[in-house]
């Protein structure tokens, strides 16, 4: 296959991952809905640390495809997690 397109298969399971853990932890250890729970975190300052615990699922992702020698897959979800990364810094900073 087309290492371009693996790369963005690998970026895009990222982004999937990141997604979806933000939600199974909104869902799991927070007590209000997820809209309430989006408003409180924005409020107080902590969305950059609910996206970055969401990112945690890309490990699993990311070593996952290591081990099957999908190379170029594991390479996207790494540039998806620094990309989550890069958006945290600049929520965190601007």
């Amino acid at each position: 296959m087309n290492k371009n397109k693996e790369i963005l298969i690998g970026m895009a399971v990222g982004i999937i991952c990141t997604v979806i853990g933000t939600l199974l932890y909104v869902l799991l250890f927070s007590d209000l809905s997820l809209e309430e729970t989006y408003k409180a975190a924005k409020e107080s300052g902590y969305l950059g640390g609910l996206l970055t615990l969401g990112a945690i699922p890309n490990l699993l992702a990311f070593f996952g495809f290591l081990k099957i020698k999908r190379d170029h897959r594991a390479q996207g979800v790494l540039i998806a997690t620094l990309l989550v990364a890069i958006v945290v810094m600049i929520y965190k900073f601007f």
